[in-house]
């Protein structure tokens, strides 16, 4: 298929994050992209990009935003920007367009999973479709493949807590017992998910966010409506902030935590950034892929995940399955 996936070592002969695959290009260049991985130092040679699939913190951004080489969206390498206090200096485009690397046309497709993330799509020389999703929330929007790069965060079909539904209707009915309601969500990804589920059903009033989830929201979210910093308001307006700031807020507030964990002492709201199990298996059937690997996040549910598509009858492989290993300075 004319695609090698290899992970890499490090100077202190530990792995560097996630992995980075060798092609040849139309015109006959070996290329090399490094996949939601940290940077390689200046004095070693590079690869041809660092794509950046989201601005999470394991999707290592922090690092790879630094180098001129690194490809995100523009959503991404704002969120970067906020979150990190430095500047992207790689290359941006908008969701859904393309942009030529050393002339490989690599597109974006929407994964859904936060404000910006994407999945990037290539051909290579003998005709191999390639797809690296990063985390995917909603998979509607990517293409058909034959080599698909891919999480695993809800892969393990054997763990109950790997199946869920979001609980919108949970959600709603929170809003409709009145005002004074506060909800727990990460600062980047989970609060923005909030703010939209909020107008989305009918809620257009003044929301109240900490500091740099309110940041992040005015950057990426299109009209987020009313939104201010916690005590801009009046109390009886709906607040979010981190979950391990609910307790600054007054007590007479209801509270509650956007999350399909189980170990905060406020009440849960199912309502996650992630599919579950059964929405990965049905997204790889639908991409329809030869081969699928599995390179996020540690633990076992990459393999866990790829042993079920064994199972089923596809083709796939986890990251600590690949034996393919580099240094530096075999790149």
């Amino acid at each position: 298929m004319g695609v090698l996936a290899f992970r890499q070592k490090n100077s202190r002969g530990t792995f560097k994050p996630h992995l980075a695959v060798k092609f040849r290009t139309d015109g006959g260049n070996l290329c090399t992209f490094s996949i939601d991985s940290t940077r390689v130092p200046n004095k070693q040679p590079q690869p041809d990009a660092y794509l950046v699939t989201h601005a999470h913190s394991d999707h290592n951004g922090k690092s790879a935003m630094l180098s001129d080489l690194s490809v995100s969206t523009e959503k991404t390498a704002k969120a970067l920007e906020i979150r990190h206090e430095r500047e992207f200096k790689g290359r941006t485009l908008a969701c859904g367009d393309s942009i030529d690397i050393n002339g490989v046309t690599v597109k974006t497709y929407q994964t859904g999973h936060t404000a910006g993330a994407v999945g990037f799509y290539w051909v290579n020389d003998v005709g191999t479709r390639i797809l690296v999703t990063g985390d995917v929330k909603d998979p509607s929007a990517l293409p058909k493949c034959d080599v698909l790069i891919t999480e695993a965060n809800y892969g393990d079909h054997s763990d109950p807590s790997c199946h869920f539904e979001d609980d919108i209707e949970g959600f709603r009915n929170v809003m409709e017992c009145g005002s004074q309601v506060a909800f727990g969500a990460y600062a980047f990804g989970k609060a923005q998910r909030a703010v939209e589920l909020l107008r989305d059903i009918g809620y257009h009033g003044t929301i109240a966010m900490e500091e740099k989830s309110l940041l992040l929201t005015r950057s990426l979210v299109d009209n987020a409506g009313d939104i201010v910093a916690i005590g801009e308001c009046d109390e009886g307006e709906v607040c979010i902030v981190p979950p391990w700031d609910l307790k600054k807020l007054p007590h007479s507030m209801k509270k509650y935590v956007l999350t399909g964990r189980l170990d905060y002492s406020y009440p849960a709201l199912q309502i996650s950034d992630h599919l579950d199990a059964n929405g990965l298996a049905k997204m790889v059937e639908d991409i329809d892929p030869e081969l699928t690997i599995v390179y996020h996040p540690s633990g076992e549910r990459p393999e866990k995940f790829a042993s079920y598509l064994n199972s089923v009858g596809r083709e796939a492989v986890s990251l600590d399955q690949v034996s393919n290993v580099l240094s530096n300075e075999f790149l």
